[in-house]
């Protein structure tokens, strides 16, 4: 590839927002923001003036971990052709692999660690005889602490990623039957035979999952601590046995709706083990469903919630992509404390419970957050599903993200976010689980393509990338979640058990919350862009595969007919768009 010319100078960043940090070096022909998510980082670059020089290929990447003296460069699977035009499989530095995007999301190796992580980046350029220079860079000094707020409000993810060239890169393609029970009724009984069994979950868990298992690690350490639970999927044993040791101070409400109420459902299993230990054990399926995940636990030394979209089971935690709140403080549990006493006295009784005070919107108390929380089912009188509409369909004025899992399910917001999509100056990017009516998701250069994580897991793929596994049967993306203006003051997320449908909405029993807040607002963001990018990818995989074509980095212009790899970047309205909403 020939030498590389290294030309930088130090700068300092600047500070507008703690989770939204940009860099200030004036000699730099470019700008970078950097986004601040849970457990991750959106890096977004731009050109300061014009468009870049033909010679641009891309961007280099480095970072450094809090009290670490060494950047580290990040890595891309996607390179330049050698000479002999073949491409070599190995991941490469960006410092000779440049990333051929205007934004970025990485996942720091440390990202709960104090202090703040630094990125560098640097324009890497290349000549006619294919050597590499450097640009100026801006470099970015950020805080990505565990917690969103802490002491006050999490946000969590569980990475869902099995169908990834990470997963196949640390544990294996063929690793999946050796880390996951092949059906949920095995679930309880299931034990792992990879020999990086530990490592794997945990990885694939990721933050969802150990902050889940933490609150009721608290609550078994905290004596004077009792804990309620409303579980729809439950047939994770770990966590089966850890709410067993809570004996005498658990209540829980299992869903025995369909499969769930047969006599060898891990469910039912998981019940009757309990109802040796706990205070009470009861199973009901409200209008249709019991489809909360909720763990509450309340006590002197703790007392914190658990809500969001995922299950507690093998799939929730380590397969699909979920989401988990957790809010700590004794105000602000006490909706999720008393509305299992209104579930309670109302099985099966969708219209009582719809009168109820928890199927009201509640307000959290959380100093400085503004969040609220109504549970389902919901009388006609209180019902919130027109209400999202209308305020997604009338009162987006930037932005809207969305991961929706059973989208299909709901013709009317499909037609809600179709009619979203269309107005000028608004940017939406969103995924669902399976193909949703009229709905097909955008790619940034504006053609239509159907993206859904549940089919999209390509066997056979392009050079260099392997195999992936599926992650056996069922969805892979499981969100229930709507962020709206993220860039605004008016930034707020819809997230929970909600699946956005009418059923979700009068029948279920499921968990509702709205949180107007920037902070949060930026941390969906960044994971509804993640997975839209994530498997936009395969697509552009499995066109590369019908096309007979290798993925590689485009080096510059050499012919007349040839163009640069940014130029849609420039031209397209909607990658314009794209480029400059988050840098």
């Amino acid at each position: 590839m020939g030498f590389l010319l290294l030309i930088f100078r130090l700068n300092t960043n600047t500070m507008q927002d703690s989770f939204q940090v940009s860099g200030n070096n004036k000699e730099a022909l470019f700008s970078l923001k950097v986004h601040r998510g849970d457990g991750m980082a959106l890096l977004a670059m731009n050109w300061k003036k014009g468009k870049p020089p033909v010679d641009f290929v891309g961007w280099a990447i480095e970072f450094k971990e809090p009290g670490e003296k060494s950047f580290f460069p990040i890595n891309n699977r996607v390179s330049f052709t050698a000479s002999n035009g073949e491409v070599d499989p190995l991941k490469k530095s960006t410092l000779v692999a440049p990333i051929q995007k205007f934004r970025w999301v990485h996942f720091p190796r440390s990202a709960e660690k104090k202090g703040k992580f630094t990125y560098r980046v640097k324009p890497v350029f290349m000549n006619k005889e294919d050597r590499l220079s450097y640009g100026e860079p801006q470099i970015v000094d950020i805080e990505l602490a565990r917690e969103t707020y802490p002491g006050k409000l999490n946000v969590t993810f569980t990475r869902g990623y099995v169908s990834s060239q990470a997963f196949v890169d640390r544990f294996g393609a063929d690793s999946i039957p050796k880390l996951l029970p092949g059906k949920s009724n095995l679930g309880l009984g299931f034990k792992t035979a990879h020999p990086e069994a530990e490592n794997a979950l945990a990885w694939m868990g990721f933050e969802a999952r150990h902050a889940i298992l933490e609150v009721v690690e608290q609550a078994i350490a905290d004596k004077s601590a009792k804990v309620r639970v409303l579980a729809y999927d439950l047939n994770e044993p770990v966590l089966v046995s850890k709410l067993e040791k809570l004996g005498r101070r658990l209540e829980i409400i299992i869903d025995n709706s369909g499969e769930h109420g047969h006599k060898d459902s891990s469910e039912t299993k998981a019940a009757k083990r309990l109802e040796k230990t706990a205070q009470s054990v009861l199973r009901q399926k409200m209008g249709q469903l019991q489809h909360n995940k909720v763990i509450v636990a309340k006590g002197t030394k703790v007392n914190a919630a658990v809500m969001g979209s995922t299950n507690f089971s093998w799939r929730g935690f380590f397969v699909q992509a979920n989401n988990a709140i957790i809010v700590r403080g004794k105000k602000a549990i006490a909706p999720f404390w008393e509305v299992f006493e209104a579930y309670t006295t109302n099985t099966d009784n969708a219209p009582g419970f719809g009168g109820t005070g928890s199927a009201e919107w509640i307000k959290l108390d959380l100093k400085d957050i503004d969040a609220k929380v109504s549970f389902s089912p919901h009388a006609a009188n209180n019902a919130l599903l027109d209400v999202i509409m209308d305020d997604i369909s009338t009162k987006t004025t930037s932005s809207l993200f969305y991961s929706f899992a059973f989208l299909f399910q709901t013709p009317a917001l499909e037609k809600v976010i179709q009619q979203v999509s269309k107005k000028n100056g608004l940017f939406v990017y969103g995924i669902s689980d399976k193909k949703a009516g009229g709905i097909k998701l955008q790619k940034p250069d504006g053609n239509v393509v159907p993206v859904f994580p549940s089919t999209l897991a390509p066997r056979k793929t392009p050079e260099p990338f392997k195999s992936e596994p599926s992650g056996g049967g069922g969805n892979r993306m499981h969100h229930k979640f709507a962020v709206i203006d993220f860039d605004k003051p008016t930034a707020r997320v819809y997230m929970g058990s909600y699946n956005f449908s009418s059923t979700a909405d009068r029948k279920n029993g499921e968990n509702l919350v709205l949180i107007k807040d920037r902070r949060v607002a930026v941390s969906y963001m960044i994971e509804a862009l993640r997975l839209f990018d994530h498997y936009h990818f395969r697509v552009a995989q499995l066109e590369a595969k019908k096309a007979k074509k290798k993925l590689v980095l485009q080096k510059p212009p050499r012919k007349k007919t040839e163009k640069p790899w940014w130029l849609e970047d420039y031209t397209n309205a909607r990658k314009i768009r794209d480029r400059e909403l988050f840098a």
